[in-house]
C-alpha cells in the first residue's frame, strides 16, 4: 500500500502556526493573507478543515487500486484546494500528480505518490501540532 496513516493530536490557532512554521514551502501565509483578503480568521477556520479531509487517503486507494480516473478526481480536486489554502508544498505536489494522471501516466503517478503523501504530512504537522 502507499500508507496514509495518521493520528490528528489536537489544533492550534493561526498565530502559533506562523510563529512556528515560517517555512513559506508547507503554508505560505503572504499568499493565504492574499487569498483571504487579510481574513485570517476565515483562513484559520478552512484551513483547520483540512485535518478532516479524505483526497489523499482516498488518492492513495485509488492509485494502489490502479484507478487512474478516480486517482485523476482526487488529485485535481486536491491541488484546487492545497491552492485555495496557500499549502505551497502539497500543491505543486498535487498538481504533478494530476498531470501524471492527465498524461494516463500511471507508473509515474504512483512514483509521486510518497512526495505529495510527506507534503500532506508537513500540512498537517502544522496544523494538528500541539499549541
Amino acid at each position: 500500500r502507499l500508507g496514509f496513516d495518521h493520528a490528528l493530536t489536537g489544533r492550534r490557532t493561526m498565530a502559533s502556526f506562523e510563529a512556528d512554521c515560517p517555512r513559506a514551502d508547507v503554508i505560505d501565509y503572504e499568499d493565504a493573507r492574499y487569498r483571504f483578503d487579510g481574513n485570517m480568521a476565515l483562513y484559520e477556520r478552512l484551513a483547520l478543515k483540512f485535518s478532516d479531509d479524505r483526497h489523499v487517503e482516498e488518492l492513495c486507494c485509488a492509485l494502489d487500486a490502479g484507478d487512474a480516473d478516480a486517482a485523476y478526481r482526487l488529485a485535481h480536486g486536491l491541488k484546487g484546494l492545497a491552492g485555495n489554502l496557500s499549502f505551497a508544498k502539497l500543491y505543486r505536489s498535487a498538481a504533478a500528480m494530476s498531470d501524471a494522471l492527465r498524461a494516463g501516466d500511471l507508473a509515474r503517478a504512483r512514483a509521486l505518490a510518497p512526495q505529495l503523501v510527506q507534503a500532506h504530512d508537513d500540512v498537517l504537522a502544522v496544523l494538528c501540532s500541539p499549541r
